[in-house]
């Protein structure tokens, strides 16, 4: 895979001195904006406090990523407390609780041009997609996935592409069921959008496997989707499906059962090149904030946050750089 200048310096500005994505995820919109309401035993809470929210966290953590992914509609004035953080934006409408089959749509007042001019280092789009989804609903979704490879192309910014597979059915893609599939559908996603075509840089993609159904790990509680072996092969099947550079997301789990995971793909020989870490830092923080206030998110974020990100750097160390992935005179981090 080779880079344009453009395409180069941005993936440069999102890694660390290792030339690995150290990144931390801040995009999500109707999560936080639902769990602070939950909190404080509201129905709404204003775009005022999810903008303070963002800011807060990014002026504390940020300065311990290799960069940050913030949205446009709460995110941008957080932007502005990265420091030397790199910034990916997101270009997508939330369609995280959407029903099936999630049918991706873009802010109408944005374009790849103008989130470049707002400072954005890479663009990130968000999918929900299936293998196997009905056809018309595969073509509309890769369709729309080519026009924004050519948006970022002409602009020469870098894609990122972040993959969420989900149950057609209407689960809640947490059940023994659809663990059984995830693996398919992890991989075969990163083996289609991996394809030149659609114009993708690096893709940020979901752990094949879903750790609560794999034995001999913390997260186990007895149900098995899957053996260890067969688990770790997956791992490393991921890692073969695709020439792209590709981070792995957080999930919503835990910090722990995060840097288990991280863990877990070391020991299982498989590759990756960073991650897009989001709620395994952060997610405590909203219930104090939303009860407490900025202050006491501060200090906790200072300590507790601070400790989560760090644990999470420290796990980083064995995923590959991005010039092991990406041709390159010079290698990201040299």
């Amino acid at each position: 895979m080779t880079l344009t200048s453009g395409k180069l310096a941005g993936l440069k500005a999102i890694s660390n001195s290792q030339g690995v994505v150290a990144a931390l995820a801040l995009d999500q919109r109707g999560i936080v904006s639902k769990a602070i309401a939950r909190e404080k035993a509201v129905e709404d809470v204003p775009a005022s406090v999810v903008i303070e929210f963002k800011e807060i966290v990014t002026e504390v953590l940020a300065k311990h990523a290799s960069a940050i992914l913030l949205d446009p509609e709460y995110g941008l004035p957080a932007a502005k407390l990265r420091g030397t953080a790199g910034l990916m934006i997101a270009y997508e409408r939330s369609a995280y609780y959407a029903a099936p089959p999630r049918l991706p749509d873009l802010y109408d007042v944005w374009s790849v041009r103008r989130l470049k001019e707002a400072g954005a280092d890479c663009i990130k789009i968000l999918l929900h997609y299936v293998p196997d989804e009905a056809p018309a609903i595969h073509e509309h979704k890769c369709a729309w996935i080519e026009r924004i490879g050519d948006e970022c192309r002409a602009n020469d910014i870098p894609f990122v592409l972040e993959l969420l597979g989900y149950d057609v059915a209407g689960g809640d893609g947490k059940d023994l069921r659809y663990a059984k599939g995830k693996p398919q559908i992890v991989i075969e996603s990163m083996r289609e959008f991996g394809k030149d075509r659609y114009g993708v840089d690096l893709l940020k993609v979901e752990l094949p496997v879903l750790m609560k159904y794999v034995p001999e790990t913390s997260a186990c509680k007895g149900e098995h989707a899957y053996t260890l072996a067969e688990a770790q092969q997956y791992l490393r099947d991921a890692s073969a499906a695709t020439s792209k550079p590709f981070v792995y997301l957080s999930a919503g789990v835990s910090n722990a059962e995060f840097i288990e995971t991280l863990r877990f793909i070391t020991d299982s020989r498989a590759t990756y090149n960073g991650v897009l870490c989001g709620r395994a830092t952060w997610q405590d923080g909203m219930a104090i904030y939303a009860r407490q206030g900025a202050k006491a998110l501060e200090q906790w974020l200072s300590t507790e946050g601070v400790e989560n990100i760090a644990r999470v750097n420290v796990a980083l160390k064995t995923a590959e750089p991005l010039h092991e992935r990406v041709a390159m005179a010079t290698p990201i981090g040299s």
